[in-house]
């Protein structure tokens, strides 16, 4: 398959369908994560910008890789619109992903809030990705909205527990016409292989990586899983059966006919 297979968000065209969280793994690993994971986009939290001081996070990340602050710590939309306009100012860039969490033990996404930041935020030129909890109602607001895509937690944020959300993401692919970029709960290169055969746009993993006993030997292999998965997509996988079965080769009885 040799066509272009790039996508767009904010004015920016994208090869890589993998954004790298940074927000658990040291300064100095970040570069080689990067490469590992072919990453075009880096996340990062605000708290770990810090211009002028002798760690900065910013003098970690390539030149050439897009940088997407997030409002991580915010509990409502006004906190969360505080942060992003703090993010453009520090990092230079209108890209903004919205975290609001008010529950402090399941991290789950308020969606609520969400929207009413994600309105003020695109009407300030912002590129906004909101992280949310996939239910379509609140997916159709955002897109209302204004937001540039829609980011679908596939489990607990932290967790590594999969694709628990998949019936809900499909929901999203089918209704939805934005990216749809999972994120958050992603465990295993497998579990992104499979995100990526459903169709979405993108996978944004940071914990699995962080977590592995080979931060740069895991990027890797999640890229190439995104890249395989992306590719079934595209192919068009095979037919299931609902019943029955069907032979790959021909049922000849040929044996019965020699004998």
């Amino acid at each position: 398959m040799t066509q272009s297979d790039t996508w767009n968000l904010g004015g920016h065209t994208f090869t890589s369908r993998f954004i790298l969280g940074s927000g658990k793994f040291s300064l100095d690993l970040i570069e080689a994560a990067v490469q590992g994971a072919g990453a075009e986009m880096v996340t990062l939290a605000l708290r770990r910008v810090n211009p002028g001081g002798m760690a900065n996070i910013m003098d970690y990340i390539p030149k050439d890789v897009t940088v997407l602050p997030n409002t991580s710590g915010a509990r409502n939309a006004e906190e969360a619109v505080r942060i992003a306009r703090l993010s453009r100012e520090i990092c230079k860039t209108p890209f903004i992903k919205i975290e609001i969490m008010k529950d402090s033990r399941y991290l789950l996404p308020d969606n609520t809030e969400t929207i009413k930041a994600t309105e003020v935020l695109a009407k300030e030129g912002f590129v906004v990705m909101p992280y949310m909890f996939p239910d379509l109602t609140a997916a159709r607001a955002l897109k209302d909205a204004g937001a540039a895509t829609i980011m679908p937690l596939a489990a607990p944020i932290g967790s590594n527990k999969g694709l628990v959300n998949k019936e809900w993401i499909q929901i999203l692919l089918d209704e939805i016409d934005l990216p749809i970029i999972v994120d958050a709960g992603i465990g295993k290169p497998s579990e992104a292989c499979a995100a990526m055969e459903m169709g979405v746009t993108a996978i944004m993993a940071n914990t699995a990586i962080a977590t592995s006993g080979d931060l740069v030997g895991m990027a890797t292999a999640f890229r190439l899983a995104i890249e395989s998965g992306r590719l079934a997509y595209r192919s068009g996988l095979g037919r299931v059966l609902s019943k029955g079965a069907d032979p790959s080769s021909p049922l000849t009885g040929f044996l019965r006919d020699e004998a």
